[in-house]
């Protein structure tokens, strides 16, 4: 079990990685007018939605098999399993966000980095719900 448990947390720290920085390569990516610089965008956009997304899917199949292992019980893996649920929407939802982008579909520079925050809050919450496991 220890060794699901280290590739598991491996993989949680890839995703978020991913999930940091994908939205700041959205900012700069709609700060631009340059065609060459945009499709340069498109490239490390796509690199690293395709880089992230197998490690989202294998930090959840890990951590389904954490929970099925150990047989983790109560409210707070209830919430702390909606959180990660919202999570992989977020996932999606910068998925869809970097095919506006490649179409040439710009938001605002503020609209990507107020979404750049979401994925900190879900980390604090999924965090502090593992480590103290609040019996609420």
């Amino acid at each position: 079990m220890l060794w699901i448990k280290a590739f598991h947390i491996v993989f949680v720290i890839t995703w978020f990685a991913g999930l940091f920085y994908l939205p700041r390569l959205f900012v700069y990516h709609s700060l631009t007018d340059n065609e060459a610089e945009q499709a340069r965008f498109v490239v490390m956009e796509r690199r690293l939605y395709r880089f992230t997304t197998p490690s989202a899917i294998l930090a959840v199949s890990l951590g389904l098999w954490l929970w099925l292992g150990f047989g983790f019980s109560g409210l707070w893996l209830d919430v702390k399993v909606s959180l990660v649920a919202l999570l992989a929407l977020y996932h999606i939802y910068l998925g869809a966000l970097g095919r506006e982008l490649a179409c040439g579909r710009k938001r605002s520079p503020t609209f990507y980095r107020v979404i750049n925050e979401a994925p900190v809050l879900l980390l604090i919450a999924i965090v502090i719900l593992v480590v103290l496991k609040p019996s609420f």
